[in-house]
Formats: C-alpha cells, sequence, structure tokens
C-alpha cells in the first residue's frame, strides 16, 4: 500500500506541475507558504543524512517565480535513464551581479572539480562527483533546476553550523526532566532567517581558506550575539565567553549533504555541523542574546521534534539528544 501510495503521488506532482499548480514534494512534513512570490518552501521535520532530498526537489524555488521541472522519485538518481529529463535553467540576478562570493559563469573560468583550486574548496564530503558538460552534478541526483540558483559556487557550496546547547533550568537552578520521557530537557540557540522566515541553527559559509572551527566561531558571535554591532567592551566580553565554549572539543553531529531548498543540479549545500554544549550554564548562557543582520530574532528553544526547523537541522538536533541523553 505504501509503495502504491508513493507511485500515486508523484504522478499527482507532475500533473499539478503540467497545469501550473504549485505543489511540495515533502512526505514526512510539510509546505510552509513564505510569500506571494513563493508558495511551498519544503520544511520536513526529520531528514536522514543519506536520504533521497525532497526540499530540493520542491516546486518553486525559493526567492524566484521559477518552477522546477518536476523529477519523481524514481528518477532522482542520474544512474536512471530519463532522455526525458529537461531541467530549467536558472541563476538568481543577485549571483550573476558576480559578488565576490560568487563564482563567475561557466566559460568564463575554467574551475577546478573535486580539488583544492587555489583558496577555493571544491571538494565534496560526499567524496567525488561526476562533471558532465563541465558542470559539476549534484551527488544526490536530479533537482529540476540547471544552474546555481542562489549559490555562489559551481559544485559544493560549504558552510558551517554552531549547534549551542545548554540544560533547561528552573529558577532553583535544577535541570528540567520532561514529564514523559523523564530526560532532562535540551536548549539550543535558534534564529530566524530573514530570507525564508524559518527558525534554524545559526551558520554560514565557510569563506575561501577559513578553517571551519574559525567560522563556526564567527557565524555564531555575528548571527546570535550580533557582535559586529557591539561596543568595544561588549564585543571584548563576547569574544572571550565564545573562546571558552568553542574552545572545549565539540561533537561533530554532521558532515555532508544538506537538503536545501536552494540546490540545483549543479550547486548544492554541504555543511559541517558541531554541537558546544554549555554543561554548567556559566559560558554563553549568561550573555544576551541579540539577532545579527541575517537573523530576524533569536532565542533559546527547547530541543522538541515537533518544532519544525530549516532544512535538515531537526535531525541534528535529534543526534544531539541522543548524545547527550536528553529529551
Amino acid at each position: 500500500m505504501k509503495r502504491v501510495f508513493t507511485n500515486w503521488a508523484g504522478s499527482v506532482h507532475i500533473a499539478l506541475a503540467i497545469v501550473g499548480l504549485p505543489y511540495g514534494v515533502c512526505t514526512g512534513g510539510y509546505c510552509k507558504a513564505i510569500n506571494s512570490r513563493v508558495p511551498s518552501v519544503c520544511t520536513s521535520a526529520f531528514v536522514s543524512s543519506s536520504a533521497m532530498h525532497i526540499k530540493a526537489r520542491c516546486s518553486v524555488y525559493p526567492g524566484s517565480d521559477t518552477h522546477r521541472f518536476p523529477v519523481p522519485d524514481d528518477k532522482v538518481s542520474w544512474a536512471a535513464d530519463w532522455p526525458e529529463y529537461s531541467p530549467v535553467n536558472y541563476t538568481a540576478p543577485s549571483v550573476l551581479k558576480k559578488p565576490v562570493w560568487a563564482d563567475p559563469e561557466i566559460g568564463s573560468f575554467s574551475p577546478q572539480f573535486n580539488s583544492l583550486d587555489g583558496s577555493v574548496d571544491r571538494r565534496s564530503h560526499e567524496g567525488e562527483y561526476t562533471v558532465q558538460d563541465d558542470r559539476p552534478l549534484n551527488p544526490r541526483g536530479r533537482t529540476g533546476l540547471n544552474g546555481r540558483g542562489l549559490l555562489g559556487r559551481w559544485g559544493p557550496n560549504h558552510a558551517a553550523d554552531p549547534i549551542v546547547t545548554r540544560w533547561k533550568r528552573d529558577s532553583a537552578g535544577q535541570r528540567v526532566s520532561h514529564a514523559m520521557s523523564k530526560l532532562p530537557v535540551l536548549q539550543f540557540v535558534s534564529i530566524k532567517r530573514k530570507d525564508c522566515g524559518e527558525w534554524a541553527i545559526p551558520g554560514g559559509m565557510v569563506d575561501p581558506g577559513e578553517l571551519v572551527s574559525l567560522t563556526l566561531q564567527r557565524e555564531f558571535s555575528e548571527e546570535a550575539m550580533n557582535s559586529l554591532q557591539a561596543s568595544q567592551q561588549e564585543r571584548e566580553k563576547i569574544h572571550e565567553r565564545i573562546t571558552q565554549l568553542f574552545s572545549a572539543p565539540g561533537f561533530q553531529v554532521y558532515k555532508g549533504y544538506v537538503d536545501d531548498p536552494r540546490n540545483t543540479d549543479n550547486s548544492w549545500m554541504e555543511t559541517v555541523a558541531v554541537n558546544f554544549h554549555d554543561e554548567k550554564g556559566d559560558s554563553v548562557s549568561e550573555l544576551p542574546l541579540e539577532a545579527g543582520d541575517d537573523a530576524g530574532q533569536v532565542s533559546w528553544f527547547d530541543v522538541d521534534s515537533s518544532q519544525p526547523l530549516y532544512a535538515s537541522h531537526s535531525r541534528f538536533l535529534q543526534t544531539v539528544a541522543k548524545e547527550r541523553k536528553a529529551h
């Protein structure tokens, strides 16, 4: 019955796309309307790190009116023969303006894929990827869209996601346990993204030549503490507390491909997610959170499976809770 339903749902997705109606290919979560220009962006609650990408096949590409060519589950793999496949070509105008963080168009330069290309790391955490007609192919398969979309790099676009956690405590300073599981409750720092309105782990792109460990600390400082706008005295205090937390060995939660709605056939997101835990609550827990430029809001949230988050972030937090023996 499950197989029949999946095939039926895939057929409905294709039919809706043909007649121009919006749809979402999410099957384990839901599709959330963001604005009139972007009818749906998938926000599936749990996405396995090795699962077939889902959000990368959402019907309307984020921030545009561009519809992806519908890709059913059995045609995602590049190994599946599909001569009728005709993906839409789209690269966002903001990327075509050639900002410093973006590559030029293929043909005007010759990137060295699957290698360290000068200071730009074009290697994938997933291993070696295929290059066809001078363009890299998404290692997880078809997305219905060629080009780079909103992403700057051809091939992997490397990010880092710092997952900062603490124990939830009552007014007496004692850990709070969940009524059902009896396990202690974790809290994590979450930001509300300005681009799509979804809650997420603070994070950002790894600059060329930058160590991931520095990216993790920098992004948390800028997005959750708004360190760029702080006074010199406040900045020193923030730096001291964050350095104290990030100098401890973090728990690497995930390293690899991210099922992101911005992904295309030729550009995709990859990340290294690391958990830094404030065990005693005397490090960053005592600092006031303040949203940076890329964040609309910032707050400590309870780790809860019912809270929908951006991309694969819910899955990351599930791993953290299991590692910390928390609810």
